[in-house]
């Protein structure tokens, strides 16, 4: 089994790992009286998220590593956890709105207000430049990029109708 090989395996065994966490962490908020907002995108989200992986896995497994690319993602990979962490119970790969909660504005949301995604967004570029697939890379960034300006907006519009946000003056 190549390095890639074993590198690929990881992600995909972390990917499915937070998959279940985030189903957990979905149905708890929903018990507890969250909104779910944006569901109708998400499969598209996943099935990005999906064909990226199975790309890497594709033409990547039996590629040179670069030790660089992988070293900054593995650095990402600190910061996953630590807003991982910092949301606990909260972090989902859905958009799930508390009513009446304040947003979190601890560990990395003190410098910015989306930091999993600053995080998604390195990610997806990172990887398969670690694996040298810079087409893979470019390509997957930029349908992640278009994916996100959708989500972002779902997002803000959601935070802002259930009082969490400010609202914007005109």
């Amino acid at each position: 089994m190549s390095v890639a090989s074993i590198i690929l395996a990881l992600v995909t065994l972390q990917r499915l790992g937070e998959l279940m966490l985030s189903r957990y962490n979905t149905r708890r908020l929903l018990a507890c009286g969250a909104v779910e907002v944006g569901a109708s995108h998400y499969p598209l989200i996943v099935s990005l998220h999906t064909a990226w992986l199975l790309a890497l896995w594709v033409w990547g497994r039996d590629q040179d590593v670069n030790p660089a690319a992988l070293a900054a993602y593995l650095v990402l990979q600190g910061l996953r956890l630590w807003t991982l962490i910092t949301l606990g119970p909260r972090w989902t790969t859905r958009i799930i709105v508390l009513p009446g909660k304040p947003l979190v504005a601890a560990g990395p949301y003190r410098f910015c207000s989306h930091p999993n995604y600053a995080v998604v967004i390195s990610e997806i570029a990172l990887l398969p430049l670690a694996l040298g697939l810079p087409l893979t890379a470019l390509s997957f960034t930029i349908l992640n990029l278009a994916v996100l300006a959708l989500r972002i907006r779902v997002e803000g519009r959601a935070l802002s109708t259930f009082g969490r946000l400010p609202k914007r003056s005109p």
